[in-house]
Order: C-alpha cells, then sequence, then structure tokens
C-alpha cells in the first residue's frame, strides 16, 4: 500500500483503542464486546456510515450522466443504490463542508466562499456537528482527506467530534508534496502536522481501508468522512491513469481531469472492497457527492506552488446543466451524488430537492440521537422519501444559498437568483426567475413575467440582510 509508514501507524492504532474505549465505558459496549449476542436491536440497527465527497466532479463527469470518463466504481453505487436527481450543494468547498457537518447555511459562520490564505476563520467550537452527534450515540468518527473548515491545527477536525483525523488542512495542494499553493503546511495526523510523501488520493483511500479492517470488526459503529483532494487543481497523475486518455479528442487539460477522476473512482472501488472484506457492507449506507460543479478552467499564478504548473483551459463539464463552480446556476450548485445500502435501499431515482443539510438530521435519525431546535437547522430528515415514501414535503420547503456577490432560493420548480457587481448594490440587483420543470438548463429567464412570484421568493431571501 503506498503511504504506509509503520512508526506512524503505531501511534495511531493506540489513539483509536483508547477512543473505542471511552465510547466503551459510556455506552455500555464492554459488556458487548465479551457477549456479541447482546447487542439491542436498537444498536444492532445503527449503521455505519461512509460519505465519500469529491473535490468539483462536474455533473457529465461521471459515466452515469453518459462522460467519456471511466467511472466504473462510482456508477456501480449509483445503479445498485438510489441516485439523487437535484441534490444541492454550496457552489464553491467551504461553505458545502460547513453545510454537511453542520446541517446549517453556511452564511450562518459567515462561511460564504472559500477559507483561503492564512484566513483564521472556522465553525465555531459550539456549534453542534455530525461527527460530534454520531459520536454521542456510540460511533467512532474519522475523516482522511481535505478539511478546509480551519486552516490551522488549533481548529482542525479533532476539535469537531472527530476522533481520528488524517490528510490536509486548506483547500487545495500539491498532491506529492501536499503543501498548499503559498508553501504552508497542511499534511497532518491527528491535527499534527507531518511530512509524507505519495499521491494524496492514494494516502487517503489507504488511510480509509486502515480504518475499516479496523473498526469494521468492532461491535461499535462508525463514521467515516472521505473528502478526496481531486479533482480540484493543481492536477499530477501517474502514466496508469492518463495513459487510456492520450488518444481522446480532449484538451491537455481535459485528459488530466480526467485521469485524476478515474484515479479517485479507483480508490472509491478500493475503499468500497475494504468493506466487503471486512463484512461491514451489508450495514453501511454510503453518501457519494461533489462539492460542488465542475470548475470551468484555472489560471495559474507564477507565485504558485513554485510555478510549476501549468493553466488549465478546460476542467469541469456541468453539461447539460447552465454554469460552473462558483456560480449559483445549476451547473454549480446541483450535484453528482448517490446513496447506497444493499442492506436498505433498492435502485431508482429521488428527484425531489435535497440539499447537503440535510445528511445530519437524516443520519442522525438512523443513528438514533435527536436533534432539537436549539441546534437551528436548515436540513431536514429526508431518509422517508429516500425509502420511497412520500417527498412532496421536500418541494414545498425552502432551499437557500448566499454567496459574495448574490443568492438565490429554490422552491418546488421555481427558482429566484439575485446578483450584483462589485459595489454590491443590493438594490440595483439582477434578478433571475426559472421554471426548472420547464427550463431545467435555466435558459428562459421568466422574472419579467411573474413578478408577485419574485416577490413571494425574495422574502426567503430577507434572512441574508
Amino acid at each position: 500500500m503506498s503511504g504506509m509508514h509503520p512508526t506512524l501507524f503505531q501511534p495511531v492504532t493506540s489513539i483509536m483503542i483508547t477512543s473505542t474505549f471511552r465510547h466503551a465505558l459510556l455506552f455500555g459496549v464492554v459488556l458487548l464486546l465479551v457477549l456479541p449476542s447482546a447487542l439491542t436491536a436498537a444498536e444492532a440497527s445503527q449503521p455505519n456510515i461512509v460519505v465519500f465527497l469529491a473535490d468539483d466532479l462536474g455533473w457529465n463527469d461521471v459515466g452515469y450522466h453518459g462522460s467519456d470518463i471511466e467511472t466504473s466504481h462510482i456508477d456501480a453505487l449509483a445503479e445498485s443504490g438510489v441516485r439523487l436527481g437535484r441534490h444541492y450543494v454550496y457552489p464553491t468547498c467551504s461553505p458545502t463542508r460547513a453545510g454537511l457537518l453542520t446541517g446549517r447555511n453556511p452564511a450562518d459562520f459567515g462561511i460564504l466562499s472559500p477559507i483561503a490564505g492564512r484566513s483564521s476563520k472556522h465553525i465555531p467550537h459550539d456549534v453542534v456537528t455530525l461527527p460530534g452527534l454520531l459520536k454521542s450515540q456510540g460511533y467512532v468518527t474519522a475523516i482522511t482527506g481535505k478539511w478546509h473548515l480551519g486552516l490551522r491545527p488549533e481548529v482542525g477536525p479533532l476539535k469537531y467530534g472527530f476522533d481520528y483525523s488524517y490528510g490536509y488542512l486548506h483547500g487545495q495542494i500539491d498532491q506529492y508534496t501536499h503543501l498548499y499553493k503559498n508553501g504552508d503546511h497542511s499534511w497532518h495526523r491527528q491535527d499534527r502536522f507531518i511530512d509524507e510523501y505519495g499521491h494524496a488520493t492514494d494516502l487517503i483511500a489507504d488511510e480509509a481501508v486502515r480504518i475499516i479492517r479496523r473498526e469494521g470488526q468492532t461491535p461499535a459503529p462508525f463514521f467515516l468522512y472521505v473528502p478526496f483532494s481531486v479533482p480540484h487543481t493543481p492536477l499530477q497523475e501517474p502514466g496508469t491513469y492518463t495513459t487510456p486518455y492520450l488518444k481522446q479528442e480532449m484538451s491537455d487539460a481535459r485528459k488530466m481531469f480526467a485521469a485524476s477522476v478515474t484515479h479517485m473512482d479507483d480508490a472509491v472501488g478500493r475503499i468500497v472492497a475494504a468493506l466487503d472484506k471486512s463484512g461491514a457492507r451489508e450495514n453501511t449506507l454510503i453518501l457519494l457527492s461533489s462539492d460542488n460543479g465542475g470548475q470551468r478552467n484555472q489560471k495559474t499564478r507564477p507565485t504558485q506552488y513554485g510555478g510549476i504548473f501549468p493553466d488549465y483551459v478546460e476542467l469541469g463539464d456541468n453539461r447539460p446543466l447552465r454554469g460552473f463552480k462558483g456560480e449559483l446556476y445549476e451547473g454549480g450548485v446541483r450535484a453528482v451524488a448517490c446513496l447506497n445500502w444493499p442492506a436498505k435501499l433498492k435502485p431508482g431515482i429521488l428527484e425531489a430537492p435535497v440539499s447537503i443539510t440535510d445528511w445530519l438530521p437524516t443520519f442522525a435519525a438512523l443513528a438514533g440521537a435527536e436533534v432539537n431546535d436549539a441546534m437551528q437547522l436548515d436540513g431536514t430528515n429526508v431518509w422517508p422519501a429516500v425509502t420511497g415514501g412520500d417527498a412532496t414535503r421536500l418541494s414545498e420547503r425552502d432551499i437557500t444559498w448566499k454567496i459574495g456577490r448574490g443568492r438565490s432560493v429554490v422552491r418546488g420548480d421555481w427558482k429566484l437568483i439575485e446578483s450584483w457587481g462589485k459595489s454590491e448594490d443590493k438594490q440595483a440587483a439582477r434578478v433571475e426567475l426559472y421554471n426548472l420543470a420547464a427550463d431545467p438548463h435555466e435558459k428562459q429567464d421568466v422574472a419579467a413575467e411573474h413578478p408577485q412570484r419574485v416577490k413571494e421568493l425574495q422574502k426567503s431571501l430577507l434572512q441574508f440582510d
């Protein structure tokens, strides 16, 4: 396995044993270790939860949406699970991650864009998080990959409910040196910076496999969050992954992008295979999503990464959706996503709107944890709709976004977008209205024809004033 480092692995094992024992004392698992048959029905029903989060994967960058990119493992999860036709995320990295882990609109925390440079921004420490909530129900919680919700160890994953953390703190890194674009260290284990060589995709997958091998053999359920570093730039891929695309009619940048997606797909396959081998697969719920839509292109500044990377003239493909990463059109905020749980879910498609903020209350319900009004959640438990129940209420609610120069709301088939220029004069904002049922690709702005509906939807955006 690439990235294996014996001197680093042994301390991690000790840490995890300590963490698991602490859970045992709190939740009575000590007795279960001696008497496995004593598992209660509630404890036995708690699923393991694995979340794969791709970085900048476009709508048309997976095989099951018609792409030429090889994604057989992702396709298998989608085709044997529930595909989410309208899975809404935020248009950039940090906001989506905040929404996933808190169940709240990231605007609540002032996270409107990627946390970059040497920003001190982070999620408040007093906010209830998904790993913290699951941990209270006896779960072992782990992240292996991209954090991007605090750029320093003191605001790393261990401060927000994770028992185990590994990967990198920043939003983008050299795939081999793991340095941030300004040269800052980012790669860590247990929120402590380390130097480790190897492709980030391989190291992230290797660590996830080790966690599954270890935790899959214990009675305690586990939550494993695997946010990949690709296909975000900078892109570096070995010949194993670039060679199949050499003769394809793509730009060089797009070929490298495709190679990184296939590399990630292989990593997903290895992790799922580890679940199978451990015997945990049947009782493991998998969510796979992208953090936002694909990025159109990327100009690399000569001061970044020592000037070794080229400009990327073409990256993600969101067709037939309109827009790209950073935009409020569907191509920026509707993500590739699916759920897979062999024991519980039948293949199908859920077309009702689902938000990234829905997963905290949904996973909490499956784990037996209670949520309350004090948590100020924006998400809702979507499990009844996922399992074939009535999805009407999902179309009756509002899903909202706020970014630096715009805001938006979706209610059922209607979508309103307000955007403004550098002046941020919201009184002079451009207002667009789309009927996504009749016009899913947002080609026909009908704001002038429906002034009353515009006013009704604008009321939902007053929360951001």
